[in-house]
C-alpha cells in the first residue's frame, strides 16, 4: 500500500504545533496550576457546561463536496478525478450521506454495494470525515501543549498511549479528537523511544516480540542510552551524539522540533542527531515543494537534539562513507511504512538501498499502515535477503500507532492509521562456518 502524504493537509496541524513551541517553556506551570484547578472544579460539581464549539461528530460532519474548508473540498474534487467506483469502475459522482465522502458513482452504485454497508465502512470514513474537519475548525488546541523533561524521581509508563500521557503529565486527552491530533504527531517520536526505552512495552519472546538476536542489538542501545547505570563496565562507546537515521522521510521530518523534543525526553542523559534521509525529506511551507540539496541541512533545536536533511537515497552517503564508521551502540535505523512491497517503491527500496542498509550491521526497525502492509514488507525482505539478516523483532501491533484515520484519495475505500505495525531486523553479525 502507498500512502498518500499531503502537506496542505498536514499544515493545519503542524501550524498549530509551531504557534505552540514558542512558549514551551511556560507550559510546566500553566499545566500544573491547569490540573489543580481543574481537580478542585470536578471535587466540587464546578465543571462549566460544555462549550457548543467543543468538538462532536455532529458538529463536525460536512460532506466534503461542501465543506466550509477550502481544502477538503479540493480533496473531494481529487477523488472525483482520480478515483473508481469499486461496483461499476466508473468515476466516482456520488457522495455517501453516511461520512459525507465521495465513495461511488451513483447512489445506485452505493445502494448495490452490500459489502461497503454490511462492514460498515462508512462508520470509519465519517470519522476520517470528522477529523479532518476537526484540525481546520479554528478551535483552541490545548493539547498541543508539550510537557518539558520530568524529573528523575517520576518514572514514564510506555504501556499504552493512556499512561504515557497520564505518567508524562500531559493534557487530558478528554475526546478522541485530541487523541487522534496527538498521536498522529507523537506516533513517529514515541514509536522510535518505546523501542529503545528500558521500560519497552515489548518483551522477549515467547511472550513478546522480541528475537534474541533482537535482545543483543537492543541491549547495545541500552547501553548508550543510560550510562549512570553502566559506570561500573569499561566504556565502549564513543563522545558523541546517538543517531537515529530515518529512510524515506516526508511526514516526520516536518514535524517541528519539540515534537521530536519527546524523544529525548525520554532520555535525559542521552543527546540525539536525527538524519532525515531521503528525495522528500526537506519541505519548504513558504514554496509549499520539497527542495533538494547538495549538502547536509542542519537544525539544531537545542544542545541535546539536532536534525540533518539530507535529500538523496540512503546508499548515496553509504558508498560515500559519509556516515562511517556505524555502530551498534550508537546507531539505529528506522523506515515508518516505507513499502518495501508496493509495486510503486519496491525498485527503489530492494536494490542497493538494502543491502548498504545490512552492511551496516545496525538495527533496522520498520512501520506498516495494517498487518497485511508489514507482513508483505517483511516477507519481501527475508525471501529475498534472509540468510543475510537477522530477524530482531517480529512483526506486531505497535503500541504508539496513530489512532487518526487517513484516506487513501486514490481509494476512497481505503483507510489507515500511521504506523499500526511494527517489525525489526538487521544485517547479520555471524555467519555460519562449516566444520570439515
Amino acid at each position: 500500500m502507498t500512502a498518500l502524504y499531503a502537506p496542505s493537509g498536514a499544515t493545519q496541524l503542524y501550524s498549530h504545533l509551531l504557534r505552540r513551541s514558542s512558549h514551551n517553556r511556560l507550559v510546566v506551570s500553566h499545566q500544573t496550576r491547569r490540573h489543580l484547578m481543574g481537580f478542585v472544579r470536578n471535587a466540587l460539581g464546578l465543571d462549566p457546561p460544555p462549550s457548543p464549539d467543543d468538538p462532536t461528530p455532529e458538529n463536525r460532519f460536512h460532506p466534503w463536496d461542501q465543506s466550509p474548508s477550502v481544502d477538503l473540498r479540493e480533496r473531494a474534487a481529487k477523488i472525483r478525478t482520480l478515483a473508481h467506483c469499486p461496483v461499476t469502475g466508473k468515476d466516482i459522482n456520488y457522495t455517501c450521506p453516511l461520512s459525507g465522502i465521495p465513495t461511488h458513482h451513483s447512489r445506485e452504485a452505493w445502494e448495490m454495494d452490500k459489502a461497503y454497508h454490511n462492514s460498515k465502512k462508512y462508520e470509519i470514513l465519517k470519522k476520517v470525515n470528522i477529523y479532518e474537519h476537526d484540525l481546520r475548525s479554528g478551535r483552541p488546541f490545548p493539547e498541543f501543549d508539550f510537557p518539558q523533561d520530568q524529573g528523575y524521581d517520576k518514572a514514564v509508563n510506555l504501556t499504552n498511549w493512556d499512561l504515557f500521557f497520564y505518567t508524562r503529565s500531559f493534557y487530558s486527552m478528554d475526546t478522541e479528537f485530541q487523541l487522534a491530533a496527538v498521536t498522529k504527531m507523537l506516533s513517529y517520536p514515541i514509536t522510535i523511544g518505546s523501542v529503545l526505552h528500558k521500560f519497552s512495552p515489548y518483551s522477549l519472546n515467547p511472550k513478546g516480540p522480541i528475537t534474541l538476536e533482537g535482545l543483543k542489538s537492543l541491549a547495545a542501545l541500552r547501553y548508550t542510552l543510560y550510562p549512570l547505570e553502566n559506570r561500573s563496565l569499561p566504556t565502549t562507546t564513543k563522545n558523541r551524539a546517538m543517531r537515529i537515521f530515518i529512510l524515506g522521510a516526508r511526514a516526520e521530518a516536518q514535524l517541528p522540533g519539540h515534537v521530536w523534543k519527546q524523544l529525548q525526553f525520554l532520555f535525559p542523559e542521552q543527546s540525539f542527531e536525527i538524519h532525515f534521509i531521503g528525495p522528500e525529506c526537506l519541505y519548504k511551507r513558504d514554496k509549499q515543494e520539497y527542495v533538494k540539496s547538495t549538502t547536509p541541512v542542519v537544525q539544531r533545536v537545542d544542545e541535546t537534539l539536532k536534525f540533518i536533511y539530507r535529500t538523496d537515497f540512503f546508499e548515496v552517503f553509504h558508498e560515500a562513507q559519509d556516515f562511517f564508521p556505524y555502530d551498534p551502540y550508537m546507531d539505529v535505523f528506522f523506515t515508518f511504512h516505507p513499502g518495501y512491497a508496493s509495486p510503486e517503491s519496491h525498485g527503489s527500496w530492494m536494490g542497493e538501498t538494502m543491502k548498504a542498509l545490512l552492511e551496516t550491521k545496525c538495527a533496522i526497525f520498520t512501520t506498516g499502515f495494517n498487518k497485511k502492509d508489514l507482513m508483505d514488507d517483511i516477507n519481501l525482505v527475508k525471501s529475498k535477503y534472509g540468510k543475510e539478516m537477522d530477524i530482531l523483532m517480529d512483526p506486531v501491533k505497535n503500541v504508539f500507532g496513530s489512532t487518526k484515520w487517513e484516506l487513501n484519495d486514490l481509494n476512497p475505500q481505503e483507510v489507515y492509521q500511521f504506523n499500526m505495525y511494527i517489525a525489526g531486523f538487521r544485517g547479520k553479525r555471524y555467519h555460519t562456518i562449516k566444520r570439515q
